[in-house]
Protein backbone atom coordinates (compact mmCIF):
# COMPACT_ATOMS: atom_id res chain seq x y z
CA UNK A 1 0.00 0.00 0.00
CA UNK A 2 1.40 3.72 -0.84
CA UNK A 3 1.02 7.03 0.86
CA UNK A 4 -1.90 8.39 -1.46
CA UNK A 5 -3.65 4.95 -0.68
CA UNK A 6 -3.84 5.62 3.13
CA UNK A 7 -4.93 8.65 2.63
CA UNK A 8 -8.10 7.33 0.99
CA UNK A 9 -8.59 4.59 3.22
CA UNK A 10 -8.92 7.46 5.81
CA UNK A 11 -10.70 9.58 4.17
CA UNK A 12 -13.06 6.20 3.49
CA UNK A 13 -13.14 5.40 6.99
CA UNK A 14 -14.14 9.35 8.33
CA UNK A 15 -17.11 9.24 5.66
CA UNK A 16 -18.41 6.09 6.06
CA UNK A 17 -18.80 6.99 9.84
CA UNK A 18 -20.02 9.67 8.99
CA UNK A 19 -22.96 8.11 6.49
CA UNK A 20 -23.54 5.40 8.95
CA UNK A 21 -24.28 7.89 11.72
CA UNK A 22 -26.64 9.93 9.39
CA UNK A 23 -28.63 7.05 8.29
CA UNK A 24 -29.54 5.78 12.05
CA UNK A 25 -30.11 9.48 12.81
CA UNK A 26 -32.80 9.41 10.39
CA UNK A 27 -34.24 6.07 11.34
CA UNK A 28 -34.51 7.12 14.70
CA UNK A 29 -36.09 10.69 13.78
CA UNK A 30 -38.58 8.63 12.15
CA UNK A 31 -39.75 7.43 15.20
CA UNK A 32 -40.19 10.42 17.34
CA UNK A 33 -43.83 10.91 16.84
CA UNK A 34 -44.71 7.29 16.99
CA UNK A 35 -47.32 6.34 19.72
CA UNK A 36 -45.58 5.63 23.30
CA UNK A 37 -45.99 2.05 24.38
CA UNK A 38 -48.76 1.51 26.72
CA UNK A 39 -46.09 0.88 30.01
CA UNK A 40 -44.96 4.38 29.14
CA UNK A 41 -48.37 6.04 27.99
CA UNK A 42 -48.41 8.33 31.03
CA UNK A 43 -45.14 9.63 30.90
CA UNK A 44 -46.63 12.45 29.45
CA UNK A 45 -49.67 14.36 28.40
CA UNK A 46 -50.75 15.54 24.88
CA UNK A 47 -48.71 19.03 25.74
CA UNK A 48 -45.72 17.42 27.25
CA UNK A 49 -45.32 14.69 24.60
CA UNK A 50 -45.47 17.57 21.69
CA UNK A 51 -42.87 19.18 23.85
CA UNK A 52 -40.82 16.07 23.93
CA UNK A 53 -40.74 15.73 20.45
CA UNK A 54 -39.69 19.46 19.53
CA UNK A 55 -37.33 18.89 22.00
CA UNK A 56 -35.87 15.94 19.86
CA UNK A 57 -36.03 17.28 16.27
CA UNK A 58 -34.71 20.34 17.47
CA UNK A 59 -31.45 18.88 18.82
CA UNK A 60 -31.16 15.99 15.47
CA UNK A 61 -31.22 18.97 13.67
CA UNK A 62 -28.45 20.61 15.45
CA UNK A 63 -26.40 17.34 15.64
CA UNK A 64 -26.94 17.27 11.59
CA UNK A 65 -25.33 20.85 11.21
CA UNK A 66 -22.62 19.98 14.00
CA UNK A 67 -21.75 16.97 12.25
CA UNK A 68 -21.97 18.42 8.70
CA UNK A 69 -19.62 20.97 10.31
CA UNK A 70 -17.46 18.65 11.91
CA UNK A 71 -16.74 16.39 8.44
CA UNK A 72 -16.38 19.20 6.49
CA UNK A 73 -13.78 20.70 8.63
CA UNK A 74 -11.68 17.69 9.05
CA UNK A 75 -12.14 16.53 5.20
CA UNK A 76 -10.61 20.03 4.49
CA UNK A 77 -7.93 19.77 7.26
CA UNK A 78 -6.82 16.23 5.25
CA UNK A 79 -6.82 17.61 2.43
CA UNK A 80 -5.08 20.14 2.62
CA UNK A 81 -2.13 18.76 4.43
CA UNK A 82 -3.14 20.34 7.89
CA UNK A 83 -1.33 18.25 9.92
CA UNK A 84 2.08 19.01 7.98
CA UNK A 85 1.46 22.81 8.74
CA UNK A 86 0.42 22.46 12.35
CA UNK A 87 3.95 19.53 12.71
CA UNK A 88 5.70 22.30 10.83
CA UNK A 89 4.50 25.29 13.40
CA UNK A 90 5.67 22.75 16.42
CA UNK A 91 8.90 22.46 14.86
CA UNK A 92 9.74 26.04 14.38
CA UNK A 93 9.44 26.37 17.97
CA UNK A 94 12.15 23.45 19.92
CA UNK A 95 13.96 20.28 18.23
CA UNK A 96 12.44 18.15 21.80
CA UNK A 97 10.10 15.52 20.78
CA UNK A 98 7.87 15.48 23.68
CA UNK A 99 7.65 19.27 23.67
CA UNK A 100 6.59 19.27 19.40
CA UNK A 101 4.22 16.37 20.53
CA UNK A 102 2.64 18.90 23.16
CA UNK A 103 2.81 21.80 21.07
CA UNK A 104 0.93 19.74 18.05
CA UNK A 105 -1.74 18.62 20.09
CA UNK A 106 -1.92 22.18 21.77
CA UNK A 107 -2.60 23.38 18.82
CA UNK A 108 -5.65 21.09 17.54
CA UNK A 109 -6.96 21.20 20.92
CA UNK A 110 -7.21 25.02 21.04
CA UNK A 111 -8.33 25.04 17.62
CA UNK A 112 -10.89 22.85 17.49
CA UNK A 113 -12.36 24.52 20.80
CA UNK A 114 -12.23 27.85 19.11
CA UNK A 115 -14.45 26.27 16.63
CA UNK A 116 -16.55 24.05 18.65
CA UNK A 117 -17.42 26.28 21.40
CA UNK A 118 -19.96 28.73 19.33
CA UNK A 119 -22.22 25.03 18.87
CA UNK A 120 -22.03 24.66 22.81
CA UNK A 121 -22.72 28.01 23.58
CA UNK A 122 -25.80 27.81 20.98
CA UNK A 123 -27.03 24.37 22.61
CA UNK A 124 -26.94 25.63 26.23
CA UNK A 125 -28.20 29.56 25.77
CA UNK A 126 -30.78 29.11 22.72
CA UNK A 127 -32.13 25.13 22.68
CA UNK A 128 -31.33 23.92 26.84
CA UNK A 129 -32.50 27.50 27.36
CA UNK A 130 -35.95 27.49 25.15
CA UNK A 131 -37.21 24.14 26.66
CA UNK A 132 -36.65 25.41 30.19
CA UNK A 133 -33.64 23.36 31.19
CA UNK A 134 -30.65 25.50 31.15
CA UNK A 135 -29.99 27.10 34.64
CA UNK A 136 -25.67 28.13 33.68
CA UNK A 137 -24.93 31.88 33.45
CA UNK A 138 -22.66 33.11 31.19
CA UNK A 139 -20.33 33.57 33.61
CA UNK A 140 -20.41 29.58 34.55
CA UNK A 141 -20.08 28.19 30.93
CA UNK A 142 -16.85 30.44 30.67
CA UNK A 143 -15.14 29.40 33.64
CA UNK A 144 -16.28 25.53 32.81
CA UNK A 145 -14.60 25.69 29.60
CA UNK A 146 -11.73 27.37 30.90
CA UNK A 147 -11.14 24.47 33.69
CA UNK A 148 -11.85 22.08 31.34
CA UNK A 149 -9.50 23.37 29.17
CA UNK A 150 -6.96 23.50 31.52
CA UNK A 151 -7.28 20.17 33.20
CA UNK A 152 -7.26 18.09 29.72
CA UNK A 153 -4.22 20.37 28.70
CA UNK A 154 -2.59 19.15 32.33
CA UNK A 155 -3.94 15.26 32.64
CA UNK A 156 -3.81 14.58 28.97
CA UNK A 157 -0.41 16.54 28.27
CA UNK A 158 1.28 15.09 31.31
CA UNK A 159 0.21 11.30 29.57
CA UNK A 160 1.28 11.80 26.39
CA UNK A 161 4.50 13.40 27.58
CA UNK A 162 5.12 10.55 30.06
CA UNK A 163 4.11 7.93 26.66
CA UNK A 164 6.52 9.60 24.85
CA UNK A 165 9.36 9.52 27.33
CA UNK A 166 8.58 5.55 27.38
CA UNK A 167 8.58 5.38 23.96
CA UNK A 168 11.82 7.01 23.28
CA UNK A 169 13.45 4.76 26.18
CA UNK A 170 11.61 0.84 25.55
CA UNK A 171 10.62 1.37 21.57
CA UNK A 172 8.01 -0.66 20.59
CA UNK A 173 7.97 -2.15 24.20
CA UNK A 174 6.49 1.44 25.14
CA UNK A 175 3.07 0.25 25.46
CA UNK A 176 3.21 -2.08 28.60
CA UNK A 177 4.74 0.84 30.55
CA UNK A 178 1.83 3.28 29.35
CA UNK A 179 -0.79 0.46 29.80
CA UNK A 180 0.68 0.83 33.39
CA UNK A 181 0.58 4.72 33.62
CA UNK A 182 -3.20 4.42 32.25
CA UNK A 183 -4.26 1.59 34.68
CA UNK A 184 -2.99 3.86 37.66
CA UNK A 185 -4.22 7.17 36.37
CA UNK A 186 -8.20 5.29 35.83
CA UNK A 187 -7.55 3.50 39.50
CA UNK A 188 -6.88 7.12 40.58
CA UNK A 189 -8.97 9.01 39.48
CA UNK A 190 -11.97 5.86 40.16
CA UNK A 191 -10.57 6.14 44.11
CA UNK A 192 -10.28 10.27 44.03
CA UNK A 193 -12.15 12.27 41.46
CA UNK A 194 -15.17 13.05 43.96
CA UNK A 195 -12.65 14.71 46.29
CA UNK A 196 -10.08 16.13 43.51
CA UNK A 197 -12.08 16.81 40.21
CA UNK A 198 -15.69 17.77 41.10
CA UNK A 199 -15.09 20.34 43.45
CA UNK A 200 -13.99 22.30 40.30
CA UNK A 201 -16.89 22.46 39.05
CA UNK A 202 -19.36 21.89 41.84
CA UNK A 203 -20.23 22.37 45.16
CA UNK A 204 -20.45 19.50 47.56
CA UNK A 205 -22.13 18.88 50.56
CA UNK A 206 -23.11 16.26 52.91
CA UNK A 207 -26.83 15.19 53.16
CA UNK A 208 -28.11 16.84 55.90
CA UNK A 209 -29.91 14.89 58.84
CA UNK A 210 -33.89 13.86 58.15
CA UNK A 211 -36.03 11.72 56.76
CA UNK A 212 -34.24 11.30 53.35
CA UNK A 213 -30.76 10.49 55.79
CA UNK A 214 -32.71 8.08 57.34
CA UNK A 215 -34.71 6.04 55.14
CA UNK A 216 -31.10 5.64 53.05
CA UNK A 217 -29.52 4.70 56.06
CA UNK A 218 -31.99 2.17 56.73
CA UNK A 219 -31.80 0.82 53.37
CA UNK A 220 -27.84 0.54 53.69
CA UNK A 221 -28.07 -1.51 56.32
CA UNK A 222 -30.45 -3.46 55.38
CA UNK A 223 -28.53 -4.75 52.19
CA UNK A 224 -24.97 -4.66 53.79
CA UNK A 225 -23.81 -2.15 52.31
CA UNK A 226 -21.05 -0.09 54.33
CA UNK A 227 -22.07 3.85 53.84
CA UNK A 228 -19.50 6.38 54.32
CA UNK A 229 -20.91 9.42 53.00
CA UNK A 230 -23.46 10.94 51.62
CA UNK A 231 -23.16 14.03 49.29
CA UNK A 232 -25.62 16.60 47.17
CA UNK A 233 -24.09 18.33 44.26
CA UNK A 234 -25.49 21.72 43.70
CA UNK A 235 -26.65 20.51 40.02
CA UNK A 236 -29.35 22.94 39.72
CA UNK A 237 -26.66 25.92 38.95
CA UNK A 238 -26.31 24.24 35.69
CA UNK A 239 -29.28 22.49 34.49
CA UNK A 240 -32.74 21.65 35.75
CA UNK A 241 -32.04 17.66 34.69
CA UNK A 242 -31.30 15.05 37.46
CA UNK A 243 -28.79 12.41 38.68
CA UNK A 244 -27.40 10.42 41.36
CA UNK A 245 -24.47 7.86 41.03
CA UNK A 246 -21.26 6.43 42.86
CA UNK A 247 -18.00 7.30 43.07
CA UNK A 248 -15.31 5.20 43.99
CA UNK A 249 -14.84 1.70 45.96
CA UNK A 250 -13.78 0.52 49.20
CA UNK A 251 -13.23 2.82 51.63
CA UNK A 252 -13.55 5.90 49.32
CA UNK A 253 -16.92 5.28 47.78
CA UNK A 254 -19.38 8.36 48.24
CA UNK A 255 -23.17 8.77 46.98
CA UNK A 256 -23.81 11.39 44.82
CA UNK A 257 -27.28 13.45 44.86
CA UNK A 258 -27.65 15.84 42.44
CA UNK A 259 -30.06 18.34 44.29
CA UNK A 260 -32.64 18.29 41.21
CA UNK A 261 -33.15 14.91 41.98
CA UNK A 262 -33.70 15.41 45.47
CA UNK A 263 -36.44 17.85 44.55
CA UNK A 264 -37.74 16.20 41.91
CA UNK A 265 -38.52 13.13 43.76
CA UNK A 266 -40.40 11.74 46.50
CA UNK A 267 -37.99 9.97 49.42
CA UNK A 268 -39.05 6.21 48.28
CA UNK A 269 -38.37 7.17 44.54
CA UNK A 270 -34.70 8.79 45.37
CA UNK A 271 -34.23 5.11 47.50
CA UNK A 272 -34.99 3.12 45.04
CA UNK A 273 -32.71 4.89 42.67
CA UNK A 274 -30.34 4.16 45.34
CA UNK A 275 -31.31 0.57 45.57
CA UNK A 276 -30.19 0.62 41.50
CA UNK A 277 -26.80 2.17 42.10
CA UNK A 278 -25.97 -0.19 45.10
CA UNK A 279 -27.02 -3.21 42.98
CA UNK A 280 -24.33 -2.25 40.08
CA UNK A 281 -21.52 -1.75 43.48
CA UNK A 282 -23.09 -5.27 44.81
CA UNK A 283 -22.81 -7.19 40.87
CA UNK A 284 -18.98 -5.98 40.60
CA UNK A 285 -20.25 -3.82 37.46
CA UNK A 286 -17.84 -1.26 38.66
CA UNK A 287 -15.04 -3.00 39.06
CA UNK A 288 -16.08 -4.75 35.31
CA UNK A 289 -15.96 -2.00 33.27
CA UNK A 290 -12.67 -0.47 35.19
CA UNK A 291 -11.00 -4.13 34.05
CA UNK A 292 -12.89 -4.45 30.92
CA UNK A 293 -11.99 -0.60 29.97
CA UNK A 294 -8.11 -1.43 30.48
CA UNK A 295 -8.06 -4.61 29.00
CA UNK A 296 -9.41 -2.64 25.86
CA UNK A 297 -6.80 0.16 26.12
CA UNK A 298 -3.85 -2.64 26.80
CA UNK A 299 -5.25 -4.18 23.33
CA UNK A 300 -4.89 -0.53 21.86
CA UNK A 301 -1.49 0.60 22.73
CA UNK A 302 -0.41 -2.78 22.03
CA UNK A 303 -1.88 -2.85 18.24
CA UNK A 304 -0.31 0.68 17.76
CA UNK A 305 3.02 0.04 18.91
CA UNK A 306 3.01 -2.40 15.70
CA UNK A 307 2.55 0.05 13.70
CA UNK A 308 4.09 3.39 15.36
CA UNK A 309 7.52 2.40 13.28
CA UNK A 310 5.53 2.87 9.23
CA UNK A 311 6.75 5.79 8.10
CA UNK A 312 3.99 5.63 5.56
CA UNK A 313 1.67 7.05 8.15
CA UNK A 314 3.27 10.23 8.46
CA UNK A 315 3.90 10.51 4.55
CA UNK A 316 -0.19 9.72 3.99
CA UNK A 317 -0.73 12.30 5.93
CA UNK A 318 1.90 14.68 4.03
CA UNK A 319 4.45 14.69 7.16
CA UNK A 320 7.94 14.96 6.30
CA UNK A 321 9.23 13.73 9.55
CA UNK A 322 8.10 10.57 11.00
CA UNK A 323 6.69 10.85 14.37
CA UNK A 324 5.25 9.43 17.67
CA UNK A 325 2.37 12.16 17.21
CA UNK A 326 1.48 11.34 13.49
CA UNK A 327 1.48 8.09 14.23
CA UNK A 328 -0.69 8.49 17.08
CA UNK A 329 -3.69 10.89 14.99
CA UNK A 330 -2.86 7.78 11.79
CA UNK A 331 -3.38 5.09 13.99
CA UNK A 332 -6.40 6.91 15.57
CA UNK A 333 -8.45 7.10 12.61
CA UNK A 334 -8.05 3.08 11.59
CA UNK A 335 -8.49 1.99 14.71
CA UNK A 336 -11.90 4.01 15.01
CA UNK A 337 -13.50 0.87 13.32
CA UNK A 338 -12.38 -1.32 16.01
CA UNK A 339 -13.54 1.19 18.66
CA UNK A 340 -16.89 1.90 17.18
CA UNK A 341 -17.47 -2.17 17.51
CA UNK A 342 -15.67 -2.59 21.05
CA UNK A 343 -18.10 0.64 21.88
CA UNK A 344 -21.14 -1.24 20.53
CA UNK A 345 -20.16 -4.47 22.58
CA UNK A 346 -19.95 -2.24 26.15
CA UNK A 347 -23.06 -0.75 25.73
CA UNK A 348 -24.74 -4.19 25.27
CA UNK A 349 -22.67 -5.23 28.77
CA UNK A 350 -23.97 -1.77 29.91
CA UNK A 351 -27.59 -2.33 29.00
CA UNK A 352 -27.17 -5.94 30.66
CA UNK A 353 -25.85 -4.58 33.92
CA UNK A 354 -28.53 -1.63 34.41
CA UNK A 355 -31.46 -4.78 34.12
CA UNK A 356 -29.40 -6.26 36.83
CA UNK A 357 -28.99 -3.37 38.66
CA UNK A 358 -32.92 -2.70 38.28
CA UNK A 359 -33.67 -6.60 39.10
CA UNK A 360 -31.37 -6.03 42.71
CA UNK A 361 -33.59 -2.84 43.75
CA UNK A 362 -36.78 -4.36 43.09
CA UNK A 363 -35.48 -7.08 45.05
CA UNK A 364 -34.55 -5.60 47.88
CA UNK A 365 -36.38 -2.23 47.93
CA UNK A 366 -39.64 -2.60 45.42
CA UNK A 367 -40.00 -2.04 42.07
CA UNK A 368 -42.84 0.32 41.81
CA UNK A 369 -40.89 3.48 43.62
CA UNK A 370 -38.01 2.81 40.61
CA UNK A 371 -40.69 2.65 37.96
CA UNK A 372 -42.21 5.81 39.37
CA UNK A 373 -39.06 7.56 39.79
CA UNK A 374 -37.80 6.70 35.67
CA UNK A 375 -41.00 7.75 34.47
CA UNK A 376 -40.63 11.25 36.28
CA UNK A 377 -36.66 11.39 35.46
CA UNK A 378 -37.85 10.71 31.48
CA UNK A 379 -40.45 13.12 31.87
CA UNK A 380 -38.26 15.92 33.62
CA UNK A 381 -35.84 15.67 30.72
CA UNK A 382 -38.15 15.24 27.85
CA UNK A 383 -36.32 11.66 27.13
CA UNK A 384 -37.42 10.01 24.12
CA UNK A 385 -39.74 7.02 24.54
CA UNK A 386 -39.88 5.33 20.61
CA UNK A 387 -36.45 5.27 19.81
CA UNK A 388 -35.82 2.50 16.89
CA UNK A 389 -34.29 -0.59 17.72
CA UNK A 390 -30.95 -0.39 15.77
CA UNK A 391 -30.32 3.30 17.04
CA UNK A 392 -30.76 1.66 20.69
CA UNK A 393 -28.10 -1.41 19.53
CA UNK A 394 -25.92 1.08 18.44
CA UNK A 395 -25.95 4.12 21.20
CA UNK A 396 -27.90 3.51 23.74
CA UNK A 397 -26.09 2.01 27.41
CA UNK A 398 -28.84 1.99 28.97
CA UNK A 399 -32.26 0.60 27.26
CA UNK A 400 -35.30 2.38 27.42
CA UNK A 401 -38.05 3.06 29.40
CA UNK A 402 -40.17 0.82 28.00
CA UNK A 403 -37.93 -2.06 28.33
CA UNK A 404 -36.63 -1.62 31.98
CA UNK A 405 -40.63 -0.85 33.19
CA UNK A 406 -41.26 -4.24 31.66
CA UNK A 407 -38.43 -5.95 33.35
CA UNK A 408 -39.23 -4.64 36.37
CA UNK A 409 -42.65 -5.82 36.40
CA UNK A 410 -42.25 -9.36 35.56
CA UNK A 411 -43.06 -11.76 38.38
Amino acid sequence: MNATTLFYVFISIIVTSFIIDKILGTLNARHYSDTPPLEVADVYDKKEYQKSQAYKKTNANFSNITSLFSITLTLFFFFIDGFKYVDDFARSHTVNTILVALIFFGVILIGSDLLTTPFSYYKTFVIEESFGFNKSTKSLFWKDKIKGLVMSSFLGGGILALTIWFYQIFNENFWMYAWILIAVFSLFMNLFYAKLIVPLFNKQTPLESGELKTAIEAYAKKVGFKLDAIFVIDGSRRSTKANAYFSGFGSQKRIMLFDTLINDLEIPEIVAVLAHEVGHYKKKHILFNLFTSLLLTGFMLFLFSLFINMPLFSEALGVAIPSFHIGLIAFGVLYSPISEITGMFMNYISRVFEYQADNFAKETFAANPLISALKKLNKNSLSNLTPHPTYVFMHYSHPTLFERIRNLKKE
